[in-house]
């Protein structure tokens, strides 16, 4: 029971309101000279998410990969601002993010422990000992292990539509020279548009294909939805 509890639930809402709207809007709305200016409003801005991951750190006790790569961006968007780096960098940067996340995805099924699985087979959600019980007694275990890592192999394609999405959306959105303004201004616009344009369709595909493994599951042990789910938790 303890070790269940020491992992908090992320809310989605705070990640909203820390990472993606204060942010904005002080990039948008603070960033000229009658404000703060272009500088100490890109360190405020940036101050809120790497606040907000450093709370979810204190609060989890942990720090996951991608939570590190999320941390890792952060700063270098920081820095691609702060030390006027050609504005190139920025959408490359936002490419490479996705890409090295799903890079990892892939690589984790060729060593026989796709990430997909540790995401969706949750033993606080599935009841898994009947799960694989019924498998195995179906000999159904070898067919199932071949649909996780075709699910995994879409969820590496999730990321790399992200990494694509990224990419275009800096360079359309963020054309000005960084340090300036006009480079905060348009970060935050970046930074609101990526929600609607790459999150939201990104978590789309995610659903996506946790109905495609549940409904194998179903197909393959005959188990009805009920049945798989923990119950007790």
């Amino acid at each position: 029971m303890t070790t269940q509890t020491k992992t908090k639930r992320p809310n989605t809402l705070l990640e909203i309101i820390f990472n993606i709207a204060v942010p904005s809007i002080i990039l948008m709305k603070l960033s000229g000279d009658e404000y703060l200016g272009s500088v100490n409003a890109l360190i405020l801005a940036l101050l809120f998410p790497l606040c907000y991951g450093v709370y979810d750190f204190v609060q989890n006790k942990s720090m996951n990969f991608i939570s590190l790569l999320g941390f890792l961006s952060t700063l270098l968007t920081g820095g691609i601002g702060l030390f006027e780096l050609d504005v190139q960098w920025l959408a490359i940067k936002e490419a490479a993010i996705p890409s090295v996340i799903g890079l990892v995805v892939l690589i984790s099924g060729f060593w026989g422990k796709p990430l997909i699985a540790k995401l969706l087979l949750n033993p606080m959600l599935f009841n898994l000992d009947l799960i694989y019980q019924t498998l195995a007694d179906n000999n159904k275990t070898e067919i199932f292990k071949a649909i996780i890592q075709r699910a995994n192999h879409l969820l590496s394609m999730t990321f790399v539509f992200s990494a694509t999405m990224n990419y275009l959306l800096a360079k359309w959105v963020v054309t000005s020279p960084a340090g300036t303004t006009e480079f905060n201004e348009q970060l935050g616009e970046m930074t609101l548009y990526s929600y609607p344009v790459i999150a939201i369709p990104s978590m789309v595909m995610l659903m996506a294909i946790m109905f495609y493994v549940v409904r194998s599951i179903m197909k393959l042990t005959n188990l009805k939805f009920e049945e798989i789910l923990n119950a007790e938790k």
